[in-house]
């Protein structure tokens, strides 16, 4: 399904979409985006935006670049792996896209929310679930790379700390290195100690 600029027009809406939520090192990181109309419709025309899952780095990042420059607002949330331990992963992700939501530089009026499930407040404004909804509009499309990519620069930026396990490649994920490194090295304060990191109980490292 190719992806429609706006869901109505005449409205502010704000894209809001994770990444990383089945990550077992690292925050769930969430984004918001405001695009204009005419922005959200040139790039819908040109067909290089889609769910971030589906595009290589090379394309992210160059996307990344123009929606931080030409977007009408975004933000990004982290939310760390103590809290996604205290209050679980599902949480978690609301919590990111709610505190991405409130730091965007112009109030939305309306929320197109990435997922079947939303927990909202009461200061934000009516929103919509979309299931895939980064293949479908716009400005969830811009969320989930912004999410994206900040999310893979956060792990590039702890791999330099913890070389180890190979974060700047996998970015946290389950790959079989990644585990075979938490098999070697224990697990790190960066690790969700709530998620099931290998079948046996690890210490925790540092």
């Amino acid at each position: 399904m190719s992806l429609e600029p706006w869901l109505e027009r005449d409205r502010m809406e704000a894209g809001c979409d994770e990444a990383g939520r089945g990550c077992l090192a690292g925050p769930v990181t969430a984004a918001a985006v405001i695009l204009s109309p005419d922005f959200a419709k040139e790039l819908v025309a040109e067909g290089e935006l889609d769910d971030s899952k589906k595009l290589n780095r090379t394309t992210r990042n160059r996307l990344r670049q123009r929606i931080e420059k030409c977007a009408l607002a975004w933000s990004v949330a982290h939310i760390e792996p103590a809290e996604i331990d205290r209050i679980n992963i599902l949480q978690a992700s609301f919590k990111a896209m709610r505190q991405a939501a409130h730091t965007l530089s112009k109030a939305p009026s309306f929320l197109l929310i990435d997922g079947n499930r939303f927990v909202t407040d009461e200061h934000l404004p009516a929103f919509a679930c979309v299931v895939k909804g980064d293949g479908k509009y716009a400005s969830i499309a811009a969320a989930s790379v912004l999410a994206k990519t900040h999310r893979d620069e956060y792990m590039q930026g702890l791999s330099s700390t913890f070389p180890g396990y190979g974060w700047a490649s996998n970015a946290g994920y389950p790959t079989q290195a990644h585990r075979e490194a938490i098999r070697r090295l224990g697990v790190t304060e960066h690790h969700r100690r709530s998620f099931r990191q290998l079948p046996e109980q690890l210490p925790l490292f540092g």
